[in-house]
Parts: C-alpha cells; sequence; structure tokens
C-alpha cells in the first residue's frame, strides 16, 4: 500500500481548479482491499444473492468510511483543533475514496448477468475488478506524490500481492 501522503497542506484544495495538492489516494487502496474482503466473505447470500452483494459493497464501504471520518476528526489530527463546519466537510471529502472504491466492484455485480455470469462468476469478477482498483489507487497515489517509476512499480506490486493474498483466502475457504 502508499502511505498517508496528505503533506503539509493538510490535503487541503488548490485553488479554483479543485485539483487537491498532495492528494491522498489511501482511502481508495484501502478502500478496494475492503471491497475485495467483503467479497471473499459473502458466502451465504441470501434469495438475491447480486442485490445483497451490491449493498453489502456499497453499505461496507460507506461504514468505513464514516470510521475513517471519526478516526480523522476525533483522533490525534484535530486534538488542537477547533471542529467546525468547514473542517468537518473537508474529512468527508478526503475519506470518500473508501466509498469510490467499492462502486466498481458493485457495479461488476450489477452488470454480470448482462455478460452471462451466474452468481460464482459475479464474485470472482467482482473480486478482480476490486483488486484491479486496488492496484489502480496504489499507482495514482504514487504518481501524485511524484514518486519515481521504481516506487510506482513497487507499490503496484505490493498492492498485487495483497490482493492476491486475499483472492488465495476466497480459494481456501472454498
Amino acid at each position: 500500500m502508499f502511505g498517508h501522503g496528505r503533506g503539509t497542506d493538510g490535503g487541503r484544495r488548490a485553488g479554483r481548479g479543485d485539483r487537491r495538492v498532495g492528494a491522498d489516494y489511501t482511502g481508495g487502496v484501502h478502500g478496494s482491499m475492503l471491497a475485495a474482503s467483503v467479497v471473499v466473505g459473502a458466502g451465504t447470500l441470501g434469495s438475491f444473492p447480486r442485490l445483497e452483494l451490491v449493498l453489502l459493497l456499497l453499505l461496507t464501504g460507506v461504514v468505513f468510511w464514516i470510521a475513517h471520518v471519526h478516526g480523522e476528526l476525533f483522533g490525534a489530527r484535530l486534538a488542537h483543533r477547533t471542529l467546525d463546519r468547514r473542517t468537518v466537510l473537508h474529512v468527508c471529502r478526503e475519506e470518500w475514496p473508501i466509498v469510490k472504491a467499492a462502486v466498481p466492484p458493485a457495479a461488476a455485480v450489477a452488470v454480470s448477468p448482462l455478460l452471462g455470469l451466474d452468481v460464482r462468476g459475479a464474485l470472482w469478477l467482482a473480486v478482480a475488478v476490486a483488486v484491479a482498483g486496488q492496484v489502480g489507487w496504489s499507482v495514482a497515489a504514487a504518481r501524485v506524490a511524484g514518486a519515481p517509476w521504481r516506487l510506482v512499480a513497487g507499490t503496484a506490486a505490493v498492492n498485487l500481492l495483497l490482493g492476491l493474498l486475499i483472492i488465495s483466502f476466497k480459494i481456501a475457504l472454498k
């Protein structure tokens, strides 16, 4: 994974272009890993397995987003700062990649019938999409941080290995 790269600006937005200076994609990496883990753990789905998995992915992403926002707002980061609306909204935006990372695997499950996949195929597609997202978010984080290509490749490899570890759990649990 790529570590918290918020830098000294605290992830504040730069100018009217609304591009984040020192953008932190760690939430996306964590969210993608979370999504893959949710799919792996979703062994007992009821009468509407695809709908249940889509909801499970999205709702779990939202719950973890709330947990991260809470941790940022009430953790060491704000121990000496006043909690105001602007700060709360900033932290909510900063942690939003956790939720965004759950959307592609959920979308993969939702469109899986159009691809002719059964529920098992939909689960594998969702895991593959989540792992690809995990690698993609880590590469994006490294590139935005200005990391040399060797570090970009290294973080991609580590995240791919972590994703494959999650997949191996799925295989071992079957």
